[in-house]
């Protein structure tokens, strides 16, 4: 049950994912705390800096460095608040480009409980209509769900651009007989 590669792909050795998608992603939400982090905005609702600290089981000072790390990174936004007879505090909201990560953290969220659950999860995810359990999956662009042993993986033509981009700059700074 394996993703197939493209044939342009199949030798492992003749490319490197240098633009990986998946590598620049964790490059910005960074360590575990900041997944957790996301968890709790994207999940459950949690908002609020205090309460960020408590669910996630951090110190204020990690808190702090992930919120500011996902704030910058644009996943989430700060926005003031106030009580009464208090200052100014901020409360951190999921951002459009945040909110999209929602289908990732459920992945995690399922995988976890499919494989390192033996007794079963404590929370589902269910259609909020009907009560039916949901699932993250692979959907075609008609609305087809498909299996990972119907999928390949290809290079986009932005990527064969490049590449010939590339090809061609390698063959200008080759010398005589050396292409």
């Amino acid at each position: 049950m394996t993703i197939k590669l493209d044939r342009s792909l199949a030798d492992l050795r003749s490319w490197h994912p240098d633009a990986c998608g998946m590598a620049m992603a964790l490059d910005v939400i960074g360590p575990r705390s900041s997944m957790l982090i996301l968890r709790e905005a994207l999940l459950y609702g949690t908002r609020r800096f205090e309460l960020f600290v408590e669910r996630v089981g951090v110190t204020e000072a990690v808190a702090s460095a992930r919120l500011k790390q996902l704030t910058e990174a644009g996943l989430l936004t700060r926005q003031p608040y106030k009580e009464p007879g208090s200052r100014t505090r901020y409360e951190y909201v999921p951002t459009a480009k945040g909110r999209d990560l929602t289908p990732v953290v459920l992945a995690l969220m399922q995988w976890g409980a499919q494989h390192l659950q033996p007794e079963g999860a404590p929370l589902a995810v269910v259609d909020d209509a009907s009560e039916q359990p949901v699932r993250v999956g692979f959907v075609g662009q008609d609305g087809t769900e498909r299996t990972s042993d119907e999928l390949r993986i290809r290079p986009t033509g932005h990527a064969r651009r490049a590449a010939r981009t590339s090809d061609d700059h390698a063959g200008e700074r080759a010398g005589p007989g050396e292409e």
